[in-house]
């Protein structure tokens, strides 16, 4: 059995004074809405509704901690970042939000890596372009999940798969600096790729 089927909430954070204290290793979750994160989340830990996909894209601004417990200690936490992408936001909430996310994704000690989630059917995205220029100058690994590959015939697998992996390789090239980039196809519905997602995530957690 997977460690991640033990996660459970931990906290709801929405300013840096309230992140967890705790010198613990954090997989941060990030991705367009609509993107398939929390659907993500919630097949990589066996449960129904651990993470909550808002019916309205964007909604969310806060930052969601789920804890992963060993025995009788925490292991580590998986980090809900809210989605982005959205349009009908206040100014001042938007600012909030980029200021707390870039600064948790670019300061944040215990924060391992990231989980990138990618819709199959778009693509990389320039907001998912932006996200990465956030985060990967720190230097910690991304690994990018393209979700809803069950949609995808053979052929546009492997096309949407190289397109990905061509534009981590020219990132990479551009800034050497940057940590491991990686990709694979998953899909929360036909659990493509569930077993390799989870050996990763949970070998970041015990790093």
């Amino acid at each position: 059995m997977s460690k991640l089927q033990q996660a459970k909430f931990f906290t709801t954070v929405n300013h840096l004074a309230d992140l967890p204290k705790e010198n613990l290793p954090e997989i941060a979750f990030a991705g367009r809405s609509n993107a398939g994160k929390s659907t993500a989340i919630n097949v990589l830990c066996s449960q129904k509704r651990l993470a909550f996909a808002s019916k309205t894209p964007g909604r969310t601004q806060h930052i969601n901690f789920f804890c992963v417990p060993e025995k009788d200690t925490i292991l580590g936490h998986l980090v809900d970042l809210p989605g982005y992408g959205y349009a009908k936001v206040d100014r001042k909430v938007q600012q909030h939000w980029e200021n707390l996310l870039s600064k948790y994704l670019q300061e944040r000690a215990q924060l391992k890596g990231m989980v990138l989630i990618v819709d199959s059917r778009r693509g990389i995205t320039d907001l998912d372009l932006n996200m990465l220029e956030w985060f990967c100058p720190t230097g910690k690994p991304v690994h990018i999940l393209i979700t809803k590959c069950d949609k995808l015939n053979l052929s546009e697998k492997s096309l949407v798969m190289k397109a990905v992996k061509d534009e981590l390789k020219s990132l990479k090239e551009l800034n050497p600096q940057f940590g491991d980039l990686s990709a694979q196809l998953f899909s929360s519905t036909k659990r493509i790729g569930l077993e390799q997602a989870d050996d990763l995530v949970c070998n970041w957690l015990n790093t």
